[in-house]
């Protein structure tokens, strides 16, 4: 019998670990603007300004302690990590169901923050065990994990929600994130001559992370297609409202959408290790962009169920093949003992991302609902431009260097 590498066994706990997780967040996450409004707050504008910045308050505060947490991870190893970030969430979710307050719900997810980002620990990981010729596969195995339970989540969440209650579907949360836990816990194995190895290297200054070749630029990308990603969750049920579909049919509808986005990125996911055999990560990403912003063009423009549903899929399917592009680009030349930091950095751009589009989105929302996807346009237009113009074009993506199998 042929034995499995571990890095096939560990890149397997981390893609649970992401699926159960993720899919216990966006239980309740698509319909927070619902919560709000449970707890008293029934303006249109003040649900989208309090359901944006609650939504991005976690990946800001967690961008901000990524780097830090990374340089703990290239030391000592991420398992700890990872479990830290798991048994919290348990905690926070519980707190969530019992809160009374829409501040109440802003403060949970501040905290969260503080302890968050085992998302993009569970990438850095990834893209550090795997051989380096099976990075961008690695890479995009995890964030296709990470992108599929959005698919299930808040259709779970919305058949559960009117059954048990929406307080009761933060506790059934909780418990996706325990069993991610004991999951995680008993699949992961972290290498001792890894944290032996970690621990006996020199770190990797910070501005040396931030000098190499088009990271800057990679990182600029990253936050890019988050914001433009994120910025979607806070005004996608209100834009629905607003074209005229009933409160029933909207809530249905918002389910399938994010669905669909998932979906849809997931497979972006997986297209761009092929795309990347063939072309440059310039070409794929300027390409990706392009592509995804077009299809956002058409999506503000309709009203019609059919193409909401596919502008978005396209959307999803060039946000995920850009961003598989942008980590794996940057992790061909990041070197082992540093994986840990500069994927901190990597993925703390994704989340100020994530936390500038649903800030941002709530509060434009609440003056005009269509700016948001126009200005989503705009985003990946640029982004194509300055990649295409800006960043080193090394041709398909090569191993550069071994990475062993433990």
């Amino acid at each position: 019998m042929v034995a499995v590498p571990s890095w096939h066994r560990n890149q397997a706990a981390l893609m649970v670990a992401s699926f159960v997780g993720f899919t216990g967040f966006t239980l309740v996450m698509p319909f927070l603007a619902l919560h709000f409004q449970a707890l008293g707050t029934t303006h249109v504008g003040e649900v989208a300004v309090w359901t944006g910045i609650t939504l991005g308050v976690t990946p800001l505060v967690a961008a901000l302690c990524g780097p830090l947490w990374g340089r703990i991870g290239d030391r000592f190893g991420n398992k700890v990590l990872i479990q830290r970030s798991l048994s919290s969430f348990v905690l926070v979710m519980v707190l969530m169901a019992i809160a009374s307050e829409a501040w109440h719900l802003f403060a949970l997810r501040a905290v969260q923050g503080l302890v968050a980002g085992y998302g993009a620990l569970a990438i850095a990981m990834a893209a550090r065990s795997a051989p380096r010729e099976k990075m961008a596969t690695a890479i995009g195995w995890v964030q296709t994990s990470q992108r599929l339970a959005p698919a299930f989540g808040p259709v779970i969440g919305g058949l559960l929600s009117p059954v048990v209650g929406l307080r009761n579907t933060f506790f059934v949360a909780a418990a996706a994130y325990a069993l991610a836990f004991v999951l995680f816990t008993a699949l992961y194995r972290d290498p001792r001559d890894d944290r032996a190895g970690a621990s006996s290297s020199i770190p990797v200054a910070f501005s040396s992370i931030l000098a190499f070749e088009n990271f800057l630029l990679l990182m600029l990308v990253i936050f890019g297609l988050q914001m433009v990603d994120r910025s979607l969750a806070p005004v996608l049920l209100l834009h629905l409202t607003e074209l005229g579909y009933e409160p029933t049919t909207a809530t249905r509808l918002v389910g399938v959408l994010f669905s669909m986005l998932a979906l849809s990125g997931a497979a972006g996911n997986q297209l761009a290790s092929a795309a990347l055999r063939r072309a440059s990560a310039q070409v794929v990403i300027t390409a990706a962009c392009v592509g995804g912003g077009l299809a956002l063009a058409f999506f503000a423009a309709s009203a019609t169920t059919w193409v909401l549903i596919a502008t978005l899929s396209v959307v999803g399917i060039a946000v995920g093949i850009a961003t598989t592009a942008a980590f794996t680009a940057a992790g061909a030349v990041i070197p082992p003992a540093a994986h840990g930091a500069s994927f901190g950095f990597l993925t703390g751009a994704s989340l100020v991302g994530s936390a500038t589009g649903s800030a941002v989105s709530g509060l434009v929302a609440a003056q005009n609902m269509r700016v948001v996807f126009v200005a989503g346009v705009v985003v990946l237009m640029g982004l194509a431009m300055v990649v295409r113009r800006v960043m080193a074009d090394s041709g398909p993506l090569e191993p550069t260097a071994p990475v062993d199998e433990y």
